[in-house]
């Protein structure tokens, strides 16, 4: 079953290093069979408080991908990059099957 990572960028600090992680890391997502469903755009809520921002949605074919995805060697440095860049909120969510 396919699993999501949801990233919403709360706060951009580095708008330059952050567009440098936009533009090189999709070939790390796509190593690990991840694609991107959705970068940003309209939000609007329908019920409760507004919680996102700027969504960032990334399907993985499995929870455990998308886990493997985010501690890997591979993601490391990308990752490093965009926490010096901003400050967001990640989930993944799926089922275990």
């Amino acid at each position: 079953m396919p699993a999501y990572a949801l990233f919403d960028n709360v706060e951009v600090t580095d708008a330059e290093a952050l567009a440098a992680y936009a533009a090189g890391v999709a070939e790390v997502v796509d190593r690990y069979g991840g694609r991107y469903l959705s970068v940003g755009g309209k939000v609007d809520t329908v019920e409760g408080e507004p919680i996102v921002g700027y969504p960032v949605l990334i399907e993985f074919p499995d929870l455990a991908t998308a886990h493997r995805w985010y501690d890997s060697p591979d993601y490391r440095d990308w990752k490093k990059l965009r926490h010096s860049a901003s400050r967001a909120n990640a989930v993944f969510f799926g089922t275990d099957d």
